[in-house]
């Protein structure tokens, strides 16, 4: 059975190509017009909204809810005050990362979680004796992300607190008379925010949303877009830059926090007293500096790209919609003996930097930004290499999206 958000009926109108795909069973935009590139210099531009409801969102509170959270996540949630959200990762036994999402600490005693993919069983497993009650409320609420540079703007007019919020940041307040939880997140590297309603009153808040943001051009956006951004932004995506750890079926399908790019989550782990699943394996990694891969941004030397393409007889392209396959990254070029150290998960021509950039994984040795590598393409149905530099991320970087109101 195929399920609708709590603002598919709104949203759904304002799609002129109908083209959607699954998120969790539920129907989720691909695109509303066209061109998605259209969608995209929205958010980058001005604002755009996106219909992010199919996460699964978990209800965690209790006595002993911080404690339980500060036990199975990743990074330490004790460190989230009321009125805060954090990104975090929760991993298994072997310290492998199987999921990641944000934590919304509403007090101290009561927190949501969201996630891209099932997994109350289980956080459920693991409350044991301890004082919490874990609930899926998925169903219960929808979630809209306002994103771009005009997000404050339109949403100011609604909630003065927007004006006021810190980057992830998090209050209760009102749209119109429907209570909405407002929060300084999102997926796209921009200024933006989340804004999450209870059902029944989805469509009022949006209705409010789309005709505050009438002046500045808002647009809904999709997924097509949402990938665009999110490479830029330098944001992993499950089942892409990392496979849960629980459905992998071998370890190169496996990642650690650390050669996920999260090594910053874990800093300040040798004083850290938690004993949370995968710590121990975690702490051994880091003391022994084992990481397997190290995780960069890459960015394609145009000027080689472009000539690689002419010497062929082909117009260099410039295509804006990411790749669906990994491409090797070598040391040198394939023609001079080059050996594989590394492997590029995202790929696509970025229109607001204006070159191929991409997300990719190579040995620690090779991660210093500024390094020289050689990614594998395909032309004239052969493979050759072209030149490429290792980058840190995010790749895009606007000082607005962290900047204080």
């Amino acid at each position: 059975m195929i399920r609708t958000t709590p603002f598919h009926e709104r949203l759904s109108a304002l799609n002129t190509e109908g083209l959607y795909t699954h998120w969790q069973g539920h129907l989720s935009a691909l695109r509303y017009t066209h061109a998605p590139k259209h969608e995209y210099f929205a958010v980058r531009n001005g604002v755009g909204v996106f219909d992010t409801s199919p996460l699964f969102k978990y209800r965690i509170h209790g006595p002993d809810a911080e404690r339980f959270l500060a036990g199975v996540l990743t990074r330490d949630v004790r460190r989230c005050r009321p009125g805060q959200a954090q990104y975090t990762l929760w991993c298994d036994d072997r310290g492998f990362v199987m999921e990641d999402g944000v934590v919304f600490r509403h007090s101290q005693n009561d927190f949501l979680l969201t996630a891209a993919r099932p997994n109350l069983g289980w956080f459920a497993d693991l409350v044991g004796r301890l004082r919490v009650a874990v609930e899926d409320v998925s169903d219960d609420y929808g979630i809209l992300a306002v994103q771009g540079p005009r997000s404050r703007m339109v949403l100011s007019g609604l909630a003065t607190e927007a004006d006021t919020l810190p980057f992830f940041g998090q209050t209760q307040t009102k749209i119109g008379s429907a209570p909405v939880t407002l929060s300084r997140t999102g997926y796209t590297g921009d200024l933006g925010f989340e804004v999450t309603v209870e059902r029944d009153h989805a469509l009022d808040v949006l209705d409010a949303i789309l005709e505050a943001g009438r002046p500045h051009s808002i647009r809904p956006f999709g997924e097509d877009a949402l990938m665009m951004l999110r490479i830029e932004a330098g944001l992993p995506l499950v089942d892409v830059e990392w496979t849960n750890s629980r459905l992998a079926f071998t370890d190169h399908d496996r990642v650690t926090p650390s050669e996920l790019g999260m090594g910053w989550m874990l800093r300040g782990l040798a004083e850290d007293d938690r004993a949370f699943v995968g710590g121990a394996a975690i702490r051994r990694e880091l003391a022994e500096r084992s990481s397997r891969w190290a995780a960069v941004g890459v960015l394609v030397d145009w000027e080689h790209w472009d000539a690689l393409h002419r010497e062929a007889g082909l117009l260099p392209s410039k295509d804006e919609h990411p790749l669906g396959y990994e491409s090797v990254l070598h040391d040198r070029a394939t023609t001079e003996g080059g050996a594989q150290v590394g492997y590029v998960t995202s790929f696509f021509y970025s229109p607001v930097l204006q070159r191929h950039v991409g997300l990719a994984r190579v040995r620690p040795e090779h991660a210093a930004p500024g390094t020289e590598v050689h990614l594998e393409i395909a032309l004239n149905h052969a493979n050759t290499t072209v030149r490429a530099r290792t980058a840190r991320t995010p790749l895009f970087n606007p000082a607005r999206k962290t900047a204080k109101p």
